[in-house]
């Protein structure tokens, strides 16, 4: 079964790994790991000193991280969230680089059964470690109708919200929604096609995704936590896939650079001491990777570096 699982395509592969800068005797966290193709990458670089420490909140993750790389001295892996980073005995000595690839890997995407595409009909899960909170049928379930079209427009700006959350809880009064395709029917008669060569239940799916795994939450917390371990020099490589994602860590990186933010309440505002430097501008994936891997499309690369 090994040889058949389906691969994850690593994303902007060589621009994560020259953002991290890797030197062969640092110590660097993948808190995303996924199917490993950024973590190789970085191991292949590391020499015998060197340290690479794995993170995933998805349990099938973990066990290919261990499949592939329990037997390596320089490799350590952590089932949870890279929001928790920082509270892992490993990174109390500090890191040279941290890695962050957002959003659901494509393992998760293509696995059908964890409930994350509307492509294929599924149980209506969508959590990314299974065996724990509470998936998105169980949300939809019980949440109250404000609640959900506050969901669905917070998380995926999704225009229809209250319509398509009306039409949830008129559903739900027969019977719950339990499946992906069922889900996927509604929105779309709820909404129409309204843009072309894209399903009408994506930006519901992705914001129900968001919200069931706390996502934005972990993402802040994540970041904070990895500039608590960064060494002096040490550097933060964000990959994510849409604007809210992307939001969070630009206004993160903007903030601990020193750049002064406006607020509502008084005049502009900067931290005391910069923590943090951008390195170079937002990067995107290049026409030849496009052309090999359409899920990269909306992939942004930010990187910064720990001040002393």
């Amino acid at each position: 079964m090994a040889g058949e699982e389906l691969r994850h395509i690593p994303v902007m592969l060589e621009e994560a790994l020259e953002g991290l800068a890797v030197r062969p005797g640092g110590r660097y966290l993948d808190g995303t790991f996924g199917r490993g193709g950024h973590a190789r990458a970085i191991l292949d670089r590391l020499g015998a000193d060197g340290r690479l420490l794995l993170m995933d909140r998805d349990p099938a993750a973990i066990a290919a991280a261990r499949r592939d790389f329990a037997g390596d001295a320089r490799v350590a892996i952590r089932h949870g969230s890279f929001a928790e980073l920082a509270a892992w005995e490993a990174t109390a000595e500090g890191l040279d680089g941290v890695l962050l690839d957002l959003g659901v890997s494509s393992p998760q995407l293509d696995e059908a059964a964890r409930g994350f595409s509307f492509m294929a009909d599924a149980p209506l899960d969508m959590r990314m470690d299974p065996t724990g909170g509470e998936s998105a049928a169980d949300f939809l379930a019980r949440a109250d109708e404000r609640d959900i079209a506050d969901v669905l427009w917070r998380y995926g700006e999704e225009r229809m919200s209250r319509r398509i959350a009306r039409a949830i809880v008129a559903r739900r009064r027969e019977a719950p929604i339990r499946r992906t395709g069922e889900l996927a029917d509604l929105v779309a008669r709820a909404v129409g096609r309204r843009e072309p060569g894209k399903h009408p239940a994506t930006r519901s799916f992705q914001a129900l995704r968001i919200h069931v795994n706390g996502e934005l939450d972990a993402l802040e917390k994540g970041l904070q936590a990895a500039l608590a371990r960064l060494k002096p020099g040490g550097r933060l490589a964000v990959i994510s896939f849409h604007s809210l994602e992307d939001r969070v860590v630009k206004q993160f990186i903007r903030t601990e650079s020193g750049v002064r933010v406006q607020t509502r309440r008084g005049p502009p505002v900067a931290p005391a001491a910069p923590r943090l430097a951008a390195v170079g501008k937002a990067r995107f994936p290049s026409d030849a990777e496009l052309a090999t891997n359409p899920r990269a499309r909306s992939a942004v690369l930010r990187v910064a570096e720990r001040r002393a």
